[in-house]
């Protein structure tokens, strides 16, 4: 048994949304996803960073929820990404899937889940320091909440932690959620995002107490990277 993570899977089989703005990598990437998930036993955990299905309801993300429900993994955890416009509330979405027999499919939000020992908590997380108005604010300090509190969910378990928005990258430092990650004694910071020409910015390895990885799948080669 496993523990995998990929962010940013951009699905859009009943919409057909192009990815090349992203680059020339992600030609065929559906394809390149369903060869990359072949690392990953019926038996393991993946984690999926966000940014999952451009559909716009739940109903709209049908097939790209069939699709990743498919894929090798006993559990699916999904975060909700900036583009997961579909995401609506936990019991509308756990509802959705158990009526469409997606059953490796379940999400962290406002929750943590246990591999083992070990605690998998997360959320969306925000890009507070480019937008500091008001209805920003909001957002980055619920974002701040639910992280928290997803933290506190895992006690006194080894912690790894799972963001759609990286918490820093060159140039930037979202502090409050980097001193969350540390007070918390996180030992793994998993996030996606960032695609093409931004993969330079990313921030890889120890920052302070806590290991940093990019995780979005045009970065890693489509294939979930195992983590445990």
């Amino acid at each position: 048994m496993s523990l995998y993570v990929i962010g940013d899977t951009h699905l859009s089989l009943a919409s057909d949304k192009p990815m090349d703005v992203f680059g020339g990598g992600w030609t065929g990437y559906v394809d390149k996803l369903r060869e990359g998930f072949q690392i990953v036993s019926p038996e393991d955990t993946v984690v999926v960073c966000g940014d999952i299905s451009w559909g716009m309801s739940l109903e709209e993300a049908r097939e790209d929820f069939a699709f990743l429900d498919a894929l090798p993994g006993r559990h699916k955890l999904l975060l909700k990404g900036n583009h997961d416009y579909w995401w609506t509330t936990a019991s509308k979405m756990k509802t959705f899937f158990e009526e469409n027999g997606f059953s490796t499919l379940d999400i962290l939000h406002n929750n943590c889940h246990f591999y083992g020992d070990t605690a998998l908590c997360g959320t969306r997380g925000w890009f507070y320091e480019e937008d500091r108005g008001e209805h920003s604010t909001k957002i980055f300090n619920r974002e701040l909440i639910r992280l928290e509190a997803s933290l506190k969910a895992a006690g006194e378990r080894e912690k790894l932690c799972f963001l759609h928005y990286p918490p820093l990258y060159q140039g930037y430092r979202c502090q409050e959620i980097i001193d969350l990650l540390e007070g918390y004694k996180v030992k793994l910071c998993c996030y996606g995002h960032l695609h093409g020409g931004s993969h330079r910015l990313a921030v890889t390895g120890r920052q302070g107490t806590v290991d940093y990885r990019l995780v979005a799948a045009d970065y890693v080669g489509f294939r979930p990277v195992c983590i445990l």
